[in-house]
């Protein structure tokens, strides 16, 4: 079997002494989608931080792609450049910025990362936003789109660089069904383009999870605590915090 495109491995993180990560262990392949999942507060968050090098940890590794994080500081941002191109992350608050429009806010990395002139960078952007379903809103102020509409372009801007490994923190919070559903199908399709893409789903939303994933991970009191795919898992729930994820309304709606 081929070595993951992401491996943790027993991640450790505390906050002021408190103990929110402690003994994480996940691993994500290409052109795999994995739901890590918990109620709020269970820590999910502090690991897809962890893994985009924006939160230092205590103890384990992180491998994206051969490139590894260890425990202690954070590297210097000079040493950061090669996982910047290889991690792309999607916000859950979305995190676009409110004066630029759709177009440029997905334009923004490749003109000052990559360094492609702006009328290139802007074509580029355009065909990322179209295959998202977007390209019409182009033009729109982030607070002129609406929750469905700034997930997309948040994940056009994540994808820019064309990471290996795509990162998504409840992507579903401000989505309605059957916009839930198409962002489902989105994420299935980009696993599955051909280009090795892999993808890390923080959600507690089990029919969402149903949906989208190959596998899910249970996280609950600092570990993964239940993991496979998702049939087996919410089929089979053996823990409690996989059975009051199942409680949850999504969850219940979905069957």
């Amino acid at each position: 079997m081929t070595e993951p495109l992401l491996a943790v491995r027993a991640l450790r993180l505390a906050y002021d002494g408190r103990a929110v990560l402690r003994d994480v262990t996940l691993e994500v392949r290409r052109g795999e989608v994995v739901a890590l999942m918990g109620r709020s507060g269970a820590g999910k968050t502090s690991v897809l931080r962890a893994v985009a090098a924006l939160e230092p940890f205590d103890a384990g590794a992180i491998d994206i792609d051969g490139f590894a994080l260890l425990p202690g500081p954070l590297p210097p941002q000079s040493q950061l450049g090669v996982l910047r191109r290889r991690v792309g992350l999607v916000f859950q608050s979305h995190a676009l910025f409110a004066h630029l429009c759709a177009l440029d806010n997905v334009a923004l990395a490749l003109i000052h990362v990559v360094g492609r002139p702006p009328a290139e960078a802007r074509i580029a952007a355009q065909r990322l936003l179209d295959a998202l379903e977007v390209g019409g809103r182009a033009a729109a102020l982030p607070a002129q789109l609406s929750g469905g509409e700034a997930q997309r372009v948040a994940i056009a801007r994540a994808l820019a660089l064309d990471p290996a490994l795509l990162l998504l923190d409840e992507p579903t919070a401000a989505l309605d069904p059957a916009r839930r559903d198409a962002l489902a199908r989105t994420l299935r399709g980009l696993a599955a383009d051909g280009r090795g893409r892999g993808l890390l789903v923080a959600t507690h939303d089990a029919a969402f999870a149903r949906a989208c994933a190959d596998r899910v991970a249970i996280l609950a009191d600092g570990t993964v605590v239940e993991a496979g795919p998702p049939a087996g898992v919410f089929g089979r729930p053996c823990h409690p915090a996989t059975r009051a994820l199942l409680a949850l309304p999504s969850a219940a709606s979905a069957g």
